[in-house]
């Protein structure tokens, strides 16, 4: 989720009351005595057996909890998360909660919980929860704020991010406590609405709540593209109020879950969502980086005939390189017969765009933002019928008579219309999320952007080999002293690209 025009407020020099509840019905108010909110605490049973089998495939976060565990460097340390609310999810929590931490968990995107993922979690106390898949966007929010306030009003110490839904509630919640005239600007949609609601709210209920609670945050894990883009975006301007980790940027992260990742959970969500073959379609893949590397070659795995749109050279030039068509959105418009987004920007496909496309072309998005697709130009087109397939499918009728068909209302397709990515590589992921949370509790860092030294990159990936059948080669010391590396490592500099 993404909030438009954040910048150029205007100040009001008005004096303005606030009010302490909100006169739109669709407003939730916070219960801070509830445990959890799930679908349906009754799956429970079967989120503990799906996260038996993960336990094999996700040696990495075993492993760091056989080796943290008994240390516990979490205890006492309050952690929120802001993260799908997964099976792989429910891993990772259950890892942190070893380590010692008091959590609560909240989802990063309306339709990606699994429910019985969610009542697992819920039912063992590891957390306490507040996701389901369908979530409004008044439900979303009310679920972030409710996961990001303890039971006696404290916030956390630490938070786990993905998207940054969570430290951008925190520093808007504090830019709007410097500048309550925020909050009478115009917003630009519902997300940005909902959340600017529910701050109006706890203005006027506690002028200085959020100042409080950053204030006591030791500072931020985040895992994707864009999330860290927004707080390197912060970092630049000093506005950045904790210290942040960018665990994207973790070669064991942005090459194993953006790309590798990908490759599989794509075709996945498609073929769930609509049964289509893949092979012999032309399939339009926006964005060539990690993830949409990983994407096109999945779809040409399937013998799809693929191509690639880019802004920059560098990665139109790898495109070209491995035998991709680089053209523009405008070109493609009328060839594809699927679009996959994977760009992290703003309106990559507009209506423009879908007006000129075949019949019933499928459209996705796997970028992590839900506005690379301008779904309002379908939502408040007046001669746009919508009809509704099954769930997070939509069928959408223009007025020429054609049809689009919509994957997840543009969010992210893998995990709106299937799992997300296997167990396996988030493994790598959430490795890297939990040594960042490890280093944020125990390290005294400045406002600034971080990244995981290259030595724990290469042992969240050795930790991991052994389920490969891998056998590493091991340097002589000859070899060693004539590359003037150490035998056990790092291998690389940090500028190295893999």
């Amino acid at each position: 989720m993404i909030i438009q025009n954040r910048k150029h407020y205007l100040k009001n020099t008005e004096k303005k009351e606030y009010p302490m509840e909100s006169k739109d019905p669709r407003f939730i108010d916070l219960d801070l005595n509830l445990k959890y909110k799930v679908k349906d605490i009754g799956l429970a049973e079967d989120g503990h057996k799906d996260m038996q089998l993960s336990e094999k495939e996700m040696p990495g976060l075993m492993a760091i909890r056989e080796k943290y565990g008994p240390q516990k460097p979490l205890a006492g340390l309050k952690i929120m998360g802001s993260l799908h609310m997964t099976i792989q999810t429910a891993m990772l929590i259950d890892t942190l909660y070893e380590l010692g931490a008091d959590i609560r968990w909240a989802t990063c995107n309306i339709f990606s919980t699994q429910d019985h993922a969610a009542a697992a979690i819920a039912q063992k106390g590891s957390a306490a929860v507040f996701a389901w898949k369908g979530e409004t966007m008044e439900e979303f929010w009310w679920c972030t704020e409710q996961a990001l306030i303890w039971p006696d009003g404290t916030g956390p110490d630490l938070i786990v991010d993905d998207g940054g839904d969570a430290t951008l509630f925190v520093h808007q919640g504090v830019k709007v406590e410097k500048d309550p005239s925020v909050l009478n600007n115009a917003t630009h949609s519902v997300d940005e609405r909902c959340l600017m609601e529910r701050l109006r709210v706890s203005f006027g209920q506690d002028n200085q709540k959020w100042t409080r609670i950053a204030k006591k945050i030791r500072g931020v894990s985040e895992e994707t593209t864009t999330g860290v883009h927004r707080l390197y975006q912060l970092a630049g301007k000093n506005e950045l109020l904790f210290p942040a980790i960018n665990v994207n940027d973790s070669v064991t992260k942005s090459k194993f879950d953006n790309l590798y990742g990908c490759r599989e959970s794509l075709a996945d969500g498609i073929k769930r969502a609509t049964d289509v073959m893949l092979a012999g379609k032309t399939v339009v893949v926006a964005g060539y980086g990690d993830v949409g590397k990983g994407c096109a070659a999945s779809m040409k795995g399937y013998g799809a005939i693929v191509l690639v749109t880019e802004i920059d050279p560098i990665c139109a030039l790898q495109a070209a390189m491995e035998g991709f068509e680089v053209v523009t959105m405008d070109a493609a418009a009328t060839r594809g017969d699927i679009f996959v987004t994977a760009t992290g920007n703003y309106h990559v496909i507009t209506g423009r765009h879908i007006e000129q496309m075949k019949d019933e072309s499928i459209i996705c998005n796997i970028g992590h933002f839900d506005n690379e697709i301008e779904m309002s130009y379908l939502d408040n087109h007046p001669k746009a019928v919508k009809l509704n397939i099954k769930p997070q499918v939509d069928k959408w009728t223009l007025e020429s008579g054609r049809s689009v068909i919509v994957l997840a209302e543009g969010r992210l397709v893998n995990l709106g219309c299937a799992t997300g990515h296997p167990s396996f590589v988030m493994s790598n992921s959430f490795s890297n999320q939990t040594l960042a949370q490890i280093k944020l509790a125990h390290e005294k860092l400045e406002n600034k952007v971080y990244t995981l030294p290259k030595e724990l990159d290469e042992e969240v990936a050795r930790l991991h080999l052994k389920n490969l059948s891998v056998t590493l080669t091991t340097l002589t010391q000859e070899q060693s002293d004539y590359l003037g590396i150490p035998v056990n490592g790092p291998y690389k500099s940090d500028h190295y690209r893999y």
